[in-house]
């Protein structure tokens, strides 16, 4: 499988990684490959890029950080860049830490994947937290291309090659992140008529999409609760007039009766796959 190769590539580019060390000693140890070159190597190969033999080290991650802890929104076509970063510990210290984030149940068969992208991004910056331990930081790019549904609003696990001060290097792969994927959302507004009389009956319809990233494609959010808000004209802020559910398609329709001069708008509050999204303002001229 292509995808178990680009596993098999990735664990060795950045074990190779972890072999960083400062321009003046360079030379002592071998540079890592560039990672677009090692995963197109070990796919058309169908074989994997060997990490280096290094004895057994102390070194143990207590921490794996996905962009500052924040949710990451995608959706359905433009690439998402964040940072992964790795707080690892040794009783010699650490040298450096690298990794990557991978959906399933299985290393070898892995659902998805995401990975630095480029050579300049699996190369970590480090910062010495105390005598015995670093946090690693890389830079690492979903593509919604590779991304299936099943991945928003869960934990997906983290692959790491730690190198202490001592040389020697571990690499677990079973540890779990703090990131939340989720589907990105939209939601449309439209009151009508208008203007409109007072006392007359206004429509208000929107819509409450979100990405899907099994068709690359935004489709209806079903069956979502939104609440339907009203500011009146020369007001600060807006009041829940009602909560209206998404039909079938995603769609919104409900009616209101016409008052005073204001602006409506939708507001959905979110879910564990899918994040809050607010609608433009529609203003009606009632008369």
């Amino acid at each position: 499988m292509r995808i178990r190769a680009t596993v098999a590539a990735l664990s060795g580019t950045l074990a190779l990684s972890a072999l960083a060390v400062p321009a003046a000693h360079a030379g002592d140890e071998p540079a890592a490959p560039k990672l677009s070159a090692a995963v197109a190597d070990a796919a058309d190969a169908g074989g994997a890029v060997a990490a280096p033999r290094a004895a057994a080290a102390d070194a143990t991650v207590t921490d794996v950080t996905v962009n500052g802890g924040k949710d990451v929104v995608i959706g359905t076509t433009a690439k998402k860049k964040f940072s992964l970063a790795i707080t690892a510990t040794d009783p010699v210290g650490i040298k450096v830490s690298s990794g990557f984030l991978w959906l399933g149940q299985d290393l070898e068969a892995p659902i998805a994947l995401i990975t630095p992208a480029t050579e300049a991004e699996y190369n970590p910056t480090c910062e010495r937290v105390d005598d015995t331990t670093s946090t690693c930081t890389v830079n690492i790019t979903a593509d919604p291309a590779q991304l299936v549904n099943d991945g928003a609003g869960v934990r997906w696990n983290a692959y790491a090659a730690v190198r202490n001060n001592n040389n020697e290097l571990v690499k677990p792969a079973g540890l779990k992140s703090d990131i939340r994927l989720k589907r990105a959302s939209r939601l449309t507004v439209n009151a009508s008529p208008e203007p409109v009389k007072k006392g007359r009956t206004i429509t208000v319809s929107g819509a409450l999409t979100r990405a899907n990233w099994d068709t690359k494609k935004y489709a209806g959010y079903t069956k979502q609760p939104v609440r339907l808000q009203f500011k009146k004209k020369g007001a600060s802020a807006y009041t829940t007039l009602k909560t209206v559910t998404s039909d079938s398609k995603g769609n919104l329709k409900t009616t209101v009766k016409a008052s005073v001069d204001g602006t409506f708008r939708y507001v959905f509050a979110g879910t564990p796959t899918t994040p809050a999204v607010t609608s433009a303002g529609d203003a009606v001229d009632v008369r």
